[in-house]
């Protein structure tokens, strides 16, 4: 018979549970996200570094796992939460299950959660610290109560990589290739994958590089990526962005958009529950369109400090947070919400064919032309 394991809010709440998984006790932000599919690409999206995720859809696990949807190395993930782990799942993909992919990478899941009552927990009190356990509950919530806060922690040098590196060479086309240079807060598979296939090589640096290293290397444009925390800790990787910005066209994605509004001279907060799944119904305010994106993110770019010369192109219309920022003068876009989706859906992955227009507009690849 399995264990009971249990998920621990530091507000005291006890949801019991199956464990499955590896048998470790974890601490970290829990969140929900709402996607009925994607299980593996959010085990892998490095956005939830310090972070315990739980899908709101109950059955998990019922594809197995495959080597074709990661979205990065490893799972980042601190543990996973779900009402009920297929055991026995069927995909003519499938190479092992949730609970062998959660226990060869070390991480915790509890199997049988009350997750309808966890999440509406978070949506009424707001996301919180949380707990998965095996110990006894009572113990284990001093020990919570002492654990370091997610906001206070620089998630993004956690998950980043430690050196550059090249993606794969992009297909032959008739235009020349662009170089891209993408500044790694959190990248996911996905987006190096767009920008390839739309003929970018593509350069992936330490989120600590100096705007002046990313200069030196010529490249045709840069892409901020998105990534985990807390964008207010990051003051090396806005500082490196204030250094771009007027040089080189610049795109944003979610914490790579946070940190553009941080350079810009703008401030985040902090969204009660944020959003987090595949089905967030974003306007453009330019077209009057309305997109279903998928979203991860825990903070927003305030509106109000928007400085002169910076508008905003995108809100929410579940609560009319910015989506998206353009500079009027300058090539310099970004949006809040995942244009590579993985998982969630494809409607936006436009917004990378306007980030190539914008470079090559700006004249990128004749550089590569001349050589």
């Amino acid at each position: 018979m399995a264990d009971k394991a249990y998920l621990i809010l530091e507000d005291g709440a006890i949801f019991e549970g199956t464990a499955f998984g590896a048998a470790v006790e974890v601490v970290g932000e829990v969140v929900f996200n709402t996607s009925m599919t994607g299980y593996q690409e959010m085990l892998t999206d490095p956005s939830y570094g310090g972070q315990i995720v739980m899908p709101t859809y109950p059955l998990i696990g019922n594809y197995g796992i495959n080597a074709d949807d990661f979205e990065s190395r490893r799972i980042q993930v601190r543990g996973f939460i779900v009402r009920e782990d297929c055991e026995e799942p069927s995909h003519y993909q499938s190479e092992r299950t949730l609970h062998e992919y959660l226990l060869a990478q070390g991480v915790p899941g509890i199997a049988g959660a009350d997750t309808r009552a966890v999440t509406r927990r978070l949506r009424t009190r707001g996301v919180m610290m949380g707990m998965v356990t095996r110990d006894a509950p009572d113990a284990a919530l001093k020990r919570l109560q002492n654990a370091p806060r997610y906001g206070n922690t620089d998630f993004v040098k956690l998950v980043t990589t430690e050196a550059p590196y090249a993606w794969k060479e992009p297909p032959h086309g008739e235009a020349p290739p662009l170089s891209i240079t993408v500044v790694d807060m959190g990248v996911k598979y996905n987006i190096l994958r767009n920008l390839q296939s739309r003929g970018c090589r593509v350069r992936v640096v330490p989120s600590t590089t100096s705007a002046e290293d990313i200069l030196s290397t010529g490249p045709d444009g840069v892409l901020l990526s998105p990534g985990p925390g807390d964008p207010a800790l990051l003051g090396y990787a806005i500082q490196s962005a204030r250094g771009i910005i007027g040089k080189l066209p610049i795109f944003g994605i979610c914490l790579g958009h946070q940190v553009l509004g941080h350079a810009f001279g703008g401030t985040t907060f902090k969204l009660k529950f944020g959003h987090r799944g595949g089905n967030h119904p974003v306007k453009d305010l330019k077209t009057g369109r309305v997109y279903i994106t998928a979203q991860n993110h825990g903070y927003a770019v305030d509106g109000d400090t928007a400085p002169r010369g910076v508008e905003i192109t995108h809100i929410n219309l579940n609560d009319g947070t910015v989506e998206g920022l353009r500079h009027k003068d300058l090539p310099v876009m970004s949006i809040q919400y995942h244009s590579e989706a993985a998982p969630g859906p494809l409607d936006n992955v436009e917004m990378f064919d306007r980030f190539v227009e914008m470079v090559r507009a700006e004249g990128g690849g004749r550089r590569a032309k001349r050589k």
